[in-house]
This record gives C-alpha cells, sequence and structure tokens, in this order.
C-alpha cells in the first residue's frame, strides 16, 4: 500500500522559512515525479512546484516552479531517503495555504494528506 505522509508545516511569522518533508512508503520515488500542491481556503488547488527524475539523474531531476514562488521555494528529492522536501524562504501571509505532497508512482497518483502552513504575525 502506498502512502504519502507530509510533515514540517506550522505558524511562521512573513519573511520566516519551512521547510516540509514527503515521505513515501509502499513504492520507491527514484523514477517518479513529484510535486507539492497548495490549497488556501476558497482556492483551488495549485502546483507549487514539481520535480521529475527524468531518467536523468536520482537526486534532481527536471524542476518546474509556481511563479509566486520562484526564487523563493526550493523543491529537493533524497532518493536513499524515499523523501521529497520543500524549503520554503521568505514567506509571505499569501503563502498561508494546507500545502499537499503529490506522486505519480507506477500508473497512480497518489497524494498526501496535506500539512498547514499559515504565514501571520
Amino acid at each position: 500500500q502506498v502512502q504519502l505522509v507530509e510533515s514540517g508545516g506550522g505558524l511562521v511569522q512573513p519573511g520566516g522559512s519551512l521547510r516540509l518533508s514527503c515521505t513515501v512508503s509502499g513504492s520507491s520515488i527514484s523514477k517518479s515525479a513529484m510535486g507539492w500542491y497548495r490549497q488556501a481556503p476558497g482556492k483551488q488547488r495549485e502546483l507549487v512546484a514539481a520535480t521529475t527524475s527524468g531518467g536523468i539523474t536520482t537526486s534532481g531531476g527536471i524542476t518546474n516552479y509556481a511563479d509566486s514562488v520562484k526564487g523563493r521555494f526550493t523543491i529537493s528529492r533524497d532518493n536513499a531517503k524515499n523523501t521529497v522536501y520543500l524549503q520554503m524562504n521568505s514567506l509571505k501571509p499569501e503563502d498561508t495555504a494546507v500545502y499537499y505532497c503529490k506522486g505519480t508512482l507506477g500508473e497512480f497518483d497518489y497524494w498526501g494528506q496535506g500539512t498547514q502552513v499559515t504565514v501571520s504575525s
């Protein structure tokens, strides 16, 4: 059974940083596309950052970011730990949302349960 478990969310002041983790069990992420999405109250879920293995490298791959987070957020992966990270710097109140991890593992997409990130003074 494939499971994705996010952690690392919380309350942070504007300008602060958080690092989210998504640990996968039941399947290897080494050749899988992984991503972070977020959903704010009253809004649709949106892509924040994604990385694919692309058969290029086991420790990076191709990355893609939403324009609103470019230069502030960094997605990375540790295939040995089967974990994907989202380093979030210079956080803004508009980054407040539930953040979800998504993995395309085999033929299917899997989602984590989400972790709340609140940016407020």
